[in-house]
């Protein structure tokens, strides 16, 4: 089940990175007559579909399941992904694209549902972590397709290349994954609106903190990758040494993938969440500094460590908190508020570089935004728990 999930999340990875990677070609080539302008709305329009997707679609696998679920929106970006490879123009590009965003939106909920109801107890927080290392290996694995088949096959081949794992991974699915035993048991009881458990039976609070958190930890992820080397440069720094801080805050993510969740598995969810918002405030506010000499490097790994696996850790805490019969519906809302985060994040670093503020303004706000974050994590309390599921009571 588990490195299904993973492959899942690993496609969901290449097909939103995939923009980012044939839209240099395509702008230099005069595709379409496309300007920068309108390559950033399509790639807008795309973050709108993920979001509309990850909220309805979590919804929906609690009321047809997470094996049904993972299946319609592994086939459905798939296809959709393939149909841009032969668009005609940019406004069916920008129409596929957005489409297939509602499916991509939506895996993501269904994946972490899934590995956190098959995890062992008190390990959920390394299964969701280890789930997220497949989104990354993705985004890399397309930097490095891009290189080598843009340049011989054109931009098109990127999405024929993208569509195709799916050949493989729906049979993969439909033969192997296995429904979710949480799932089943909720469906052999009296069912429940699982929109309106967000809300009522003493979760509203906790709904609440959940997608301020997410917007916070999103809107920080987005608008790091979008700026960290402009805003480097504006602080003297060599644009060579501006785009290897970008690469070693990214190596910084993997490993903070891989430490957050061991940490989350020996201390609880709740405790590392709250530690690693409160370090990622520490060390953005440290980069405020100019830092002499590899101190920046070691700086802005230790940003990127605490950054991005907080995010990924709130998803684990949300898949924890909420019962069975919400639990895709928990992680799809608060993955879509967040994205609305990272809408923002580039948009205020814009801000701020327009200003000439960018350094060092952009990291006390980026801090800023980090320490509302352990906030919000704070504000979730723990008075409430989820119904126990088969593989806790066994």
């Amino acid at each position: 089940m588990a490195p299904l999930a993973w492959a899942s999340v690993a496609l969901e990875g290449f097909d939103l990175v995939v923009l980012g990677v044939v839209l240099s070609p395509m702008l230099r080539d005069g595709v379409w007559g496309l300007t920068p302008n309108a390559g950033a709305l399509i790639s807008s329009v795309g973050l709108v579909g993920v979001m509309v997707g990850a909220i309805a679609i979590g919804t929906v696998t609690d009321v047809i399941g997470r094996r049904r679920t993972m299946l319609f929106t592994v086939l459905g970006f798939s296809v959709l992904t393939l149909l841009c490879a032969v668009a005609p123009d940019p406004w069916t590009f920008g129409v596929l694209r957005f489409l297939a965003g509602l499916g991509l939106g939506g895996v993501l909920p269904v994946a972490i549902a899934l590995v956190n109801e098959y995890a062992r107890v008190g390990r959920s927080g390394g299964a969701t972590t280890v789930l997220m290392t497949g989104y990354h290996v993705g985004a890399v694995i397309t930097a490095l397709l891009g290189i080598v088949v843009i340049p011989a096959l054109g931009w098109r081949a990127m999405f024929v290349i993208g569509a195709l794992p799916a050949l493989v991974l729906v049979p993969l699915i439909l033969r192997y994954l296995p429904e979710s035993e949480s799932f089943l048991q909720d469906k052999a009881r009296e069912r429940h609106n699982p929109v309106a458990i967000l809300f009522g039976g003493g979760y509203l609070r906790a709904t609440i903190a959940f997608w301020v958190t997410s917007f916070m930890g999103l809107l920080l992820v987005y608008g790091l990758n979008t700026w960290l080397p402009e805003i480097m440069r504006s602080a003297g720094y060599e644009l060579g040494a501006a785009l290897a801080l970008l690469l070693v805050l990214n190596i910084g993510a993997i490993l903070g993938l891989l430490v957050a969740g061991q940490v989350a598995n020996r201390v609880g969810t709740r405790p590392a969440v709250l530690a690693w918002f409160t370090a990622a405030a520490l060390f953005l506010a440290v980069l405020s500094i100019r830092l002499p000499g590899i101190g920046v490097y070691i700086g802005v790994l230790l940003a990127g460590v605490f950054v991005f696996s907080a995010q990924v850790l709130v998803y684990a805490y949300v898949s924890q908190f909420y019962p069975a019969a919400a639990r895709g519906t928990a992680i799809g809302a608060a993955s879509g508020v967040g994205r609305l985060g990272a809408i923002s994040g580039p948009l205020i670093g814009g801000a701020l570089l327009t200003a000439g503020i960018a350094y060092p303004w952009g990291f006390y706000v980026f801090a800023v935004v980090a320490a509302i974050g352990a906030v919000a994590v704070a504000a979730v309390g723990a008075g409430v728990t989820t119904t126990p599921t088969t593989r806790d009571t066994a």
